[in-house]
């Protein structure tokens, strides 16, 4: 169930942390998916690889890797990229650049691998707050949504680089999307076996919520043009979601 607001210290009333709380603020706040903290988690996570072991020169020089990785390839495609575009993009010379990654399949592999990281940290905080399967749903979505607005650049590499990765890498990429659509299979299930939701097909439906969630990342100029916000499109998923299952909490969790 949704939780009570708490008071904080001076007496306000302060709103249940994420995912009680469905907000960009309150989703930035459980989840550092931005500045030093998060460079350092993705320090943590390669720095076997690596053969820097400083981790503030690495931490600061992470993100100018990457930085600079989503600037080349979104202006001339990561397949036409050079490491010594990147090295002179990063301002890290190539021997430099050599002690973070060796090669730029090896590059590729890190970028999918911290993606996949930060999405299965989010549903497993979800599945451990043990919300109701309406509000797991609706969790679900906003959390896709926020995680696209705040990590755009892994998601835009990671979709639109696809056809010029080695096929290993690709098929990790697509195991990004089944894996989300397995989540959303295992929400709409539960929520069937407990009368919260009607459904013949949980997984054809969870196929097309997905895509309707990869619209925001692929189609960011039209929602723009639209002036559509994060929070009006996954309400709007949401609230659609609701009808499809023959749920009438829309309402109520809006």
């Amino acid at each position: 169930m949704l939780e009570h607001a708490s008071k904080s210290p001076s007496g306000a009333l302060e709103a249940p942390p994420w995912p009680q709380t469905l907000s960009m603020s309150a989703f930035r706040a459980a989840w550092p998916f931005e500045g030093e903290p998060f460079w350092q988690t993705v320090f943590e996570m390669h720095r076997e690889k690596m053969q820097i072991k400083n981790s503030r020169l690495a931490v600061a020089n992470l993100e100018k890797i990457f930085t600079a990785t989503f600037s080349l390839a979104t202006e001339k495609g990561f397949q036409a990229m050079s490491l010594r575009d990147l090295s002179s993009e990063a301002q890290i010379s190539m021997g430099g650049l050599y002690s973070y990654i060796g090669s730029k399949n090896d590059l590729a592999s890190v970028i999918e691998g911290v993606l996949r990281a930060c999405i299965d940290r989010v549903v497993e905080d979800m599945n451990r707050a043990q919300l109701e399967p309406v509000e797991t749903l609706k969790a679900l979505i906003f959390g896709e949504i926020y995680m696209v607005e705040v990590l755009r650049p892994w998601y835009h590499f990671c979709f639109m680089e696809l056809k010029g990765l080695p096929r290993e890498q690709q098929q990790k990429t697509l195991d990004l999307e089944l894996r989300f659509e397995a989540s959303l299979v295992e929400v709409l299930e539960r929520g069937i076996a407990a009368g919260d939701f009607r459904c013949d097909n949980p997984m054809l439906l969870a196929t097309q919520v997905t895509a309707q969630l990869e619209q925001w990342h692929l189609k960011q100029w039209k929602f723009k043009l639209r002036g559509v916000s994060n929070d009006v499109y996954a309400q709007f998923i949401f609230d659609n979601l609701l009808l499809c299952l023959g749920c009438r909490q829309a309402a109520a969790l809006g």
